[in-house]
């Protein structure tokens, strides 16, 4: 029986994690959960799982939590409540899905204690990734990766030496507007963006997916999670969603992990990993997306246009650049896709202001002070130039 805490459980990944553990309950139990605001749905699933530990954002929803609960957990507060989920819970796995950079601090602290970390949120990798990596190498505890395509790197390297890697090649879906001019996507609506074509995905990661900012996110924490450079990451966009990833050896033999667009498969994996689950919800639909069932199917690969999508070139020279250059990429990104939703700016205004922080900021050498430095000037420095817009 594993013990599994959950940072972020009321967002998507963290209620689809919730349905895996529930599915094995002979293999999983929530020790612990942590949401910031959607107190109903977090008092439904603590009543249901009856973790021990639950986290909530703020002071004053600790009694509304407490009411609503029919058994008596501990219910701490903000950042503490964070860490202690994460390393107080008896948390064998610890699954960060919150967005942003709010549980960061407790994420290192579980790699420090020990404690496994499957990592769904692509913001602390980004703006800290290689002082996370070093955490856990020197505690003895893992990273594993949970978005699908760094899944599907991490299971196609398995056996495999480190050095017989050419490249890496990572799939976009291409998001809702691949097919729109660049003029329609400039007024596209916050109610467009959202619909994405084939994954079911919280706001931020919709909008981040509809200017492909997810992929050069991605780009960053695959030269993290892997480390490869930027010349050694590619990507393609891939509609049917099936192929996750490619991995070119240097022999010229190429491995792809393929599933279908469900995001339980990568958690599954995540959280049962070095084990596989014995039943996943992906394996008909994957079967038939291959030609198996009686019909016949392809799987297309595009190139990028850069014209249209000009934030993934933007995460291959934050990382090139280095030092505290992908931090800024991300909190610039994430306030400007904030700004969006609320109706502020156009959706091709994100890139420009990203662009604008990346060129304003004087990189440091990398700390985690540097990096929550990096972090809040990114953001005022958003903030600043989303207001001069307005005006």
């Amino acid at each position: 029986m594993r013990s599994i805490a959950v940072l972020g459980s009321t967002g998507s990944i963290g209620r689809q994690a919730l349905e895996v553990i529930a599915s094995h309950g002979d293999r999983f139990r929530a020790c612990a959960l942590a949401a910031n605001s959607s107190i109903d749905v977090l008092a439904s699933q603590a009543n249901k799982l009856r973790p021990a530990v639950l986290s909530v954002g703020k002071r004053e929803y600790v009694e509304r939590l407490a009411g609503a609960l029919d058994y008596e957990p501990r219910i701490v507060w903000g950042a503490d409540g964070l860490r202690a989920c994460a390393i107080e819970s008896g948390a064998d796995r610890l699954l960060a899905a919150t967005d942003g950079m709010a549980a960061w601090r407790a994420v290192f602290a579980a790699t420090r204690a020990g404690i496994d970390v499957a990592l769904s949120n692509k913001e602390i990798i980004v703006a800290a990734g290689d002082l996370l990596i070093a955490d856990a190498a020197r505690a003895g505890a893992r990273v594993l990766p949970v978005d699908s395509e760094h899944s599907a790197v991490f299971q196609c390297l398995q056996g495999e030496r480190s050095d017989d890697v050419a490249s890496v090649v990572l799939t976009a879906s291409g998001g809702p507007f691949w097919d729109c001019s660049f003029d329609e996507m400039r007024h596209a609506s916050p109610a467009q963006a959202m619909r994405h074509p084939t994954w079911v995905m919280g706001a931020k990661n919709s909008i981040d997916s509809a200017t492909l900012m997810n992929k050069g996110l991605e780009v960053i924490e695959a030269s993290r999670l892997f480390g490869l450079s930027g010349k050694q990451i590619e990507v393609v966009v891939h509609r049917e969603s099936i192929v996750h990833a490619f991995v070119l050896f240097r022999d010229g033999s190429v491995k792809s992990q393929l599933a279908s667009p469900d995001m339980r498969v990568p958690i599954g994996f995540a959280l049962a990993y070095p084990q596989r689950l014995p039943s996943g919800p992906g394996a008909e639909p994957t079967r038939r997306a291959i030609g198996l069932g009686g019909r016949a199917t392809t799987l297309a690969f595009e190139p990028v246009d850069d014209a249209r999508f000009p934030c993934l070139r933007l995460a291959y020279d934050a990382l090139a650049r280095g030092g505290t250059y992908p931090a800024v990429l991300s909190a610039a990104n994430e306030e400007a896709g904030r700004a969006y939703l609320a109706g502020k700016i156009q959706l091709t205004d994100i890139a420009a202001l990203v662009a604008g922080a990346l060129e304003a900021h004087e990189s440091h050498i990398v700390s985690e002070e540097a990096v929550a430095d990096a972090d809040r000037w990114a953001r005022a420095h958003a903030h600043a130039a989303i207001l001069a817009a307005a005006h």
